[in-house]
């Protein structure tokens, strides 16, 4: 797991792979199909103004949900973009 801040919110990585957000202290995670099937009560929220929805996460103190979680999203996530070079 790895995070970078952006625009003053946290942008959240498993494995190299954008799995989602901390947006207003709240933990927001890609609609993907096993994110969805995994939490199927989850609610959607906006991270901000004009953004796709994504799913909240509640159990946020829960490491081994988080865990299976991102596990599961993991091969639905697209490859994260290299960088461009200057």
């Amino acid at each position: 797991m790895t995070y970078r801040a952006m625009m003053g919110e946290f942008i959240i990585y498993y494995r190299g792979k954008i799995v989602g957000g901390i947006y207003d202290d709240k933990l927001l995670v890609k609609p993907v199909k096993s994110a969805i099937s995994y939490m199927p009560t989850a609610p959607y929220k906006l991270s901000y103004e004009g953004a796709k929805a994504m799913l909240l996460v509640d159990e946020v103190d829960n490491k081994e949900f988080l865990t299976g979680l991102f596990h599961a999203m993991y091969d639905e996530l697209p490859a994260s973009k290299p960088k461009k070079k200057k």
